[in-house]
């Protein structure tokens, strides 16, 4: 089944144009950033407001293709059957550097309200396992993240 999934998915890959590659890679990250915002069930402003920004900045869009990938990171993260579905396309596309500047926005989204809820670790220690990130790498990132939200005025 996982063979299948992977053909599918390298089958996509390959048929799309490069511009086309490039959104669904953009699309991926935006749908694993929503993972975050939704693990807790509740969407609150401070996520809501540097979600845009964290897109725009790890994949250096606008700020208006932001929006636009959000829309349609949320109608498409309804149809979404498991993370791997995103994190292998990361996994092929993206540099290690590239996989920590993501966990880290996962990271600065789940402290964004102040707190962290369990369900929110889980999807991120998730992710980041399906990233081939490191345990070390992973609590450095979260302990990056909580340093920033600690100096950012709310």
């Amino acid at each position: 089944m996982i063979a299948k999934l992977k053909q599918f998915l390298n089958t996509l890959q390959e048929s799309a144009d490069p511009q086309q590659q490039a959104h669904n890679l953009n699309l991926a990250a935006a749908c694993m950033l929503l993972e975050v915002v939704y693990a807790d069930e509740n969407l609150d402003e401070a996520e809501a407001g540097l979600l845009p920004q964290l897109l725009a900045q790890n994949l250096d869009i606008g700020a208006d293709d932001a929006e636009a990938l959000i829309r349609q990171a949320k109608r498409d993260h309804h149809n979404a059957t498991s993370l791997f579905q995103f994190t292998s396309l990361i996994n092929d596309n993206f540099s290690l550097a590239q996989k920590q500047q993501l966990v880290l926005s996962m990271w600065r989204l789940a402290y964004a309200d102040g707190k962290l809820c369990r369900y929110e670790d889980q999807i991120i220690r998730r992710c980041a396992d399906l990233l081939y990130l490191k345990h070390s790498e992973l609590i450095q990132l979260r302990n990056r993240a909580i340093e920033s939200t600690a100096h950012t005025p709310k």
